[in-house]
C-alpha cells in the first residue's frame, strides 16, 4: 500500500534492510557504466592505494542506496519523479561491505497544482559498523491522497 504526501510528517525516520556489496555487483557495475577504473577492477593496483584493496564505485553504492529506499514499496503507485538528488561519499565502501540507509524526511511542501507534494528525505548510507559511509538526500514529487494514476486521474505534466 503506497504512502501518500500526507502520510509523511517532518522527523518521520526510516532504517532499510542491508545488502553487502559484493565483488560480482562491482563487475557488473563496471560493464554497465563502462567505468573500469583499476581502484575498483585491479586488485595489485588497489592493493598498492589508499585503501589497500579494490573499493566498490561510489556511484553504485548510491543506486543501492536508491533501491534500500524503495525496497519496502511506501512510493509505489505515489511517487510521480525523483527531482533531485544531493550527495556526499565519506568512506570507501569495500567489497563484502553490508550497507543499509537512514531515511529522515527534512520538509515537504505542496505544490502550486495542490495535487501532488515534494518531499524531501535526508540519507545516510551506513555500514555493517554503523559508519556513515555516504549521505544527501532525496527530493521527490509525491501524490496527494485521492489523487494519481492509482486513483483512475491521468499523470498529466510533472
Amino acid at each position: 500500500m503506497p504512502l501518500y504526501f500526507e502520510d509523511f510528517k517532518e522527523g518521520d525516520q526510516h532504517m532499510t534492510p542491508g545488502r553487502s556489496i559484493t565483488e560480482s555487483d562491482v563487475s557488473r557495475f563496471a560493464g554497465l557504466s563502462g567505468d573500469f577504473n583499476p581502484a575498483h577492477t585491479d586488485y595489485e593496483y588497489a592493493k598498492e592505494g589508499p585503501f589497500g584493496a579494490p573499493i566498490a564505485h561510489g556511484l553504485l553504492s548510491l543506486v543501492v542506496a536508491a533501491g534500500l529506499a524503495d525496497r519496502d514499496g511506501s512510493l509505489d503507485g505515489s511517487a510521480i519523479a525523483l527531482l533531485d538528488v544531493a550527495w556526499r561519499f565519506r568512506q570507501p565502501v569495500m567489497f563484502g561491505d553490508t550497507i543499509r540507509a537512514r531515511l529522515t524526511v527534512t520538509s515537504k511542501r505542496v505544490t502550486s497544482k495542490g495535487d501532488r507534494g515534494v518531499l524531501v528525505r535526508k540519507v545516510e548510507v551506513l555500514n555493517q559498523h554503523s559508519s556513515v559511509v555516504q549521505e544527501g538526500s532525496f527530493t521527490t514529487m509525491v501524490w496527494l491522497k485521492g489523487h494519481g494514476p492509482a486513483q483512475g486521474r491521468a499523470t498529466g505534466d510533472i
